[in-house]
């Protein structure tokens, strides 16, 4: 299913886009030239102008290329957390052709060795915070240098600094502090080289089992993800996006940096997800654009304090990681007046679809972007499936990575080739309608199998946030003596509903709203269920913390 099949196509929008064949960093550049005073970023520190992130993009660039060394196609590491510090470091890294390896900044010294050793990374920007981490891995010894980004000191400083000797803590690694290197003289810069198809970018996926994956991007990807973005939300120079997901991930790195940049936009940076700030500054700054998870909106939802703002110069919000359960989608368009628009993708291909504002449809991930292709296979056969069956989500456009690194076992295993394109295996099931919509039902290993009958958690999570006392709820399988696996729900209540309700009631209240196979026997009430850093409620912990229980009964 293409752009060109659809009936519901937005209007004025084009069916297929031009990708430009440039470096990333142009389009900064570009911004700047068109708007150099315009306020690129606002955070805790005040505002940012376009110019002045060029200046600092430019004396990184040339710090690295002149005093480290680093060449195209080196790899350097970005644990960081997000801040104008990251922006910076990002570009700068781009600008020079080397390769961007961002790291959760959440990560301990002992998930830290793989991302050193796989990347054979030369440099790293990191965290005062968490520094010590970094350095306590003894592969960090391959590094030129560490660069040091933390809080600044007086509030005339023009970017996250840390001073120097904020601390070698005894490592080889040298390090040296971000406001040393803003403060040195930029040596002379190579121009700009524009090569489409150099790697740009190895971000590293959380959904596979082992030893993470690093999912390679270049240029043209990165590029084509970007614009696609950007004419899809209507990203303008007055734009304003408020940012609260994190840069390491692609939501992230695409709908809340690369695409407001190119369309000339300004970021509203929060380093830490609070529900009453975020109002906040959707109010002080008129934002205009909100990128979320739908565990941020619910939690934005609860808070009493939302009368308190004004929420009126928001007119666009969505999302994806998660389906969104229609009684919050409801909650939410009688505050705001929108529609929480769902979209898709994954780290190896970025945005690849999204719905229509003006032919939206609840928990669904709407139709396939400009110049991409959406199918539903069989898993075992990959022939294509007709509207209604569901099956493996396979994707193909110009946003696709182009395999994994160092990994060609893995890059097989995830693509294939139909009627002559390569498409990317999702590991998702799920179907299209009539009208050409996807709809995501679970992903391909994620079900409960209850004497048989198939129960996809995601279509149950969905109707017990219908229930009033229900702030959140995963849904895993539980084992059963008599069906093989139950149905259990981990459930986090609303404030004040503790004393009100007990689990019996939940189960009684679902067996009335759905068939008998698929309610769920088994409910626990939780004070919060565990999320990844991205905000996505992580079920293989609470899926895996079940079976060692079940195993440890069965001993």
């Amino acid at each position: 299913m293409t752009p060109h099949e659809l009936s519901t196509w937005p209007r004025g929008l084009p069916r297929d886009i031009d990708i430009p064949p440039t470096n990333l960093c142009a389009n900064l550049l570009v911004s700047a030239m068109r708007s150099p005073r315009r306020a690129v970023l606002v955070d805790d520190f005040g505002s940012l102008a376009y110019a002045e992130l060029v200046e600092q993009v430019e004396r990184i660039a040339a710090f690295l290329q002149n005093e480290l060394g680093v060449q195209r196609g080196d790899r350097v590491l970005l644990c960081l957390q997000n801040g104008r510090g990251w922006v910076a470091a990002y570009y700068a890294v781009l600008r020079i052709n080397a390769v961007v390896v961002p790291v959760n900044p959440m990560n301990k010294r002992d998930e830290l060795p793989h991302y050193l050793s796989d990347t054979g990374a030369v440099a790293a920007f990191c965290g005062s915070d968490n520094v010590a981490e970094l350095l306590a891995v003894p592969a960090a010894q391959q590094l030129r240098r560490v660069i040091i980004v933390g809080s600044p000191g007086p509030a005339d400083v023009p970017a996250d600094t840390v001073a120097e000797g904020a601390g070698n803590l005894g490592n080889p690694a040298r390090t040296i502090g971000l406001r040393r290197v803003l403060a040195t003289a930029p040596g002379p810069l190579a121009p700009l080289e524009h090569l489409p198809d150099a790697l740009a970018l190895i971000l590293y996926s959380s959904g596979s089992t082992g030893a993470p994956k690093g999912c390679m991007h270049t240029h043209r990807t990165l590029t084509a993800s970007t614009v696609i973005v950007a004419h899809w939300m209507g990203l303008v120079p007055h734009s304003v996006q408020l940012v609260a997901l994190p840069y390491f991930h692609i939501t992230g790195m695409q709908n809340l940096l690369n695409a407001p940049i190119y369309g000339g936009g300004t970021l509203v940076l929060m380093k830490r997800w609070n529900r009453d700030e975020a109002a906040a500054l959707i109010a002080r700054h008129q934002v205009s654009h909100w990128t979320a998870m739908p565990t941020m909106v619910i939690d934005f939802l609860a808070s009493p304090r939302l009368a308190e703002y004004d929420l009126r110069s928001v007119r666009r919000i969505g999302g994806g990681g998660a389906g969104m359960p229609e009684a919050v989608g409801e909650r939410l368009k009688a505050l705001t007046g929108l529609d929480f628009l769902e979209g898709y993708g994954l780290s190896e291909t970025a945005h690849v679809s999204g719905n229509p504002p003006a032919a939206f449809k609840r928990q669904c991930l709407g139709v396939p972007l400009f110049n991409t292709d959406l199918r539903v296979i069989d898993p075992d056969t990959s022939a294509e499936l007709p509207p209604g069956e569901v099956g493996e989500i396979v994707m193909a456009g110009p946003q696709v990575f182009t395999g994994y690194w160092r990994n060609e076992e893995a890059t097989r295993n995830a693509t294939l080739v139909l009627d002559g394109k390569r498409f990317v295996r999702s590991g998702d099931l799920g179907r299209r309608d009539e009208e050409g919509y996807f709809f995501i039902v679970d992903r391909l290993k994620r079900m409960v199998n209850a004497s048989g009958f198939k129960v996809w958690p995601a279509e149950v999570e969905a109707m017990l946030h219908e229930h009033p006392a229900i702030a959140e709820a995963c849904v895993i399988a539980a084992v059963d003596a008599y069906r093989g696996e139950t149905v259990k729900a981990v459930v986090v209540l609303r404030e004040g509903q503790g004393a009100r309700v007990r689990e019996a009631d939940i189960v009684e209240w679902a067996k009335q709203k759905m068939a008998a196979y698929k309610y769920p026997r088994l409910v626990e009430f939780v004070a919060e269920l565990p999320k990844t850093a991205t905000g996505k409620i992580a079920w293989r912990q609470l899926q895996e913390a079940e079976r060692a229980k079940a195993l440890r009964a069965a001993a």
